[in-house]
């Protein structure tokens, strides 16, 4: 399944030029055009990153980041602020509020989508720490992740490439290690995506933390 992004803005052009470029970039898109609306999408769909501008009716973005970072689920969704407010003092009001990322508009669609994968990259890092920090022994981790990995056909070279991946490390650093062409190993992420049924790398560190993958 494809990463969620809502994006909320009360300009119907921000939002339909956004949500169509970022659906050809491969996410699935939410909009909402208040800040109130954002908020309850926020509750009921739990997307993977918000974009939002400041100057909403109900509810501006402001308030909107600081009633997302009082819920102990959102604190680390990634906050991306596409505003026209770009005094220095805006942008730092935009920092204390939550956001991770103040973009100032008008903004290029190439720069914004960059900046999305860099978040999402990021806290997928951090879910992977996260989930290290709490697995199961080592023999009750090894077991299940074996079992998950025959039922999806994994040989012992993908679940090697895929033990590096999770480290957060590059096709040519991964064929570095495993002494094979960087072209190899794209090869081998290819045959991994196709397996788990995902689309991209985000979603396959995603896909092996949710099925004990990691061992």
């Amino acid at each position: 399944m494809p990463l969620t992004i809502l994006v909320a803005d009360d300009e119907p052009g921000i939002r339909l030029s956004v949500s169509d470029y970022l659906q050809l970039a491969g996410y699935s898109v939410l909009t909402a055009e208040t800040g109130k609306a954002a908020l309850e999408i926020i509750n009921a769909y739990q997307p993977h990153l918000l974009v939002t501008d400041i100057t909403m009716p109900e509810m501006d973005g402001y308030d909107l980041v600081r009633q997302v970072r009082r819920q102990p689920a959102f604190r680390l969704l990634p906050v991306v602020f596409l505003t026209a407010r770009t005094q220095t003092q805006e942008r730092i009001r935009g920092y204390q509020a939550g956001c991770d990322v103040y973009l100032p508009k008008p903004f290029e669609l190439d720069e914004l989508v960059a900046v999305i994968r860099n978040l999402l990259d990021r806290v997928q890092i951090l879910q992977t720490e996260q989930f290290r920090n709490h697995l199961q022994p080592d023999e009750q981790r090894g077991q299940r992740a074996a079992i998950v990995s025959q039922q999806l056909g994994l040989t012992a070279r993908e679940q090697s490439v895929l033990a590096l991946l999770l480290d957060g490390l590059s096709n040519a650093q991964i064929g570095d290690r495993l002494h094979l062409s960087a072209r190899t190993i794209e090869k081998y992420v290819s045959s991994l995506l196709q397996k788990t049924a995902v689309h991209n790398r985000a979603e396959l560190v995603r896909f092996a933390i949710e099925h004990h993958l990691l061992t």
